[in-house]
């Protein structure tokens, strides 16, 4: 069922149509839900927890570009599932997600039969195309440590905690530099009071 959490599915008809054509899917933290290059077959709403979306180069580097959070979905998704392209994201849960899956044949039919589903659809495009454009942001016009700052504020509002559970190595693959720089750079903050450092955690002050 569509819970509360889905906030953006304000339509009982869209709902009814959405829990006729979907099935729900429970993933673990960690789980890949979509690879990079994988073909399409579903459209995924989050109902609850929260999945990370990512870009991989072509030396298997990644970098964050969204999440995707209860009440939400990929329009990346819907954009290559429609047009039956493969996948150019790698979606991973953050922790356990509960999910609608919609199989992309039924895209259109929803389309074409809800009005709110368009409306829906039109939203998420809106809110993610400013996600990405603050992603080309921070890269092109922010230094390292205001990216890194602002990676575990965006990590702490998901999560509701300000201890982040979190490696080094995985700030430095979601923000897109070097391990070593993450160390260094997370230590200055610690220095200033911005954080308190702990094994494989870390804490906002």
């Amino acid at each position: 069922m569509l819970t509360a959490d889905s906030s953006l599915l304000v339509s009982n008809s869209m709902k009814r149509n959405l829990e006729n054509v979907a099935v729900t899917k429970t993933f673990h933290e960690g789980d890949i839900i979509l690879d990079e290059n994988a073909y399409i077959r579903y459209l995924p709403i989050v109902l609850s927890g929260s999945i990370r979306v990512m870009r991989t180069d072509e030396d298997g580097r990644e970098i964050l570009l969204y999440y995707i959070r209860p009440g939400e979905s990929c329009i990346m998704s819907f954009l290559g599932g429609v047009h039956h392209e493969k996948s150019k994201i790698k979606a991973v849960a953050e922790e356990e997600v509960e999910m609608l899956l919609i199989p992309i044949d039924k895209m259109n039919f929803l389309l074409k039969e809800n009005a709110d589903w368009q409306d829906y659809i039109f939203k998420l495009y809106h809110k993610r195309f400013e996600e990405l454009l603050e992603v080309v942001n921070q890269l092109a016009f922010k230094h390292i440590d205001d990216r890194i700052i602002n990676y575990l504020r965006e990590k702490a509002k998901l999560t509701g905690s300000k201890e982040i559970a979190v490696t080094h190595q995985q700030i430095a693959d979601e923000v897109g530099t070097a391990r070593v720089v993450v160390s260094r750079i997370l230590k200055q903050m610690e220095v200033t009071g911005q954080l308190i450092l702990g094994r494989n955690k870390i804490s906002l002050v």
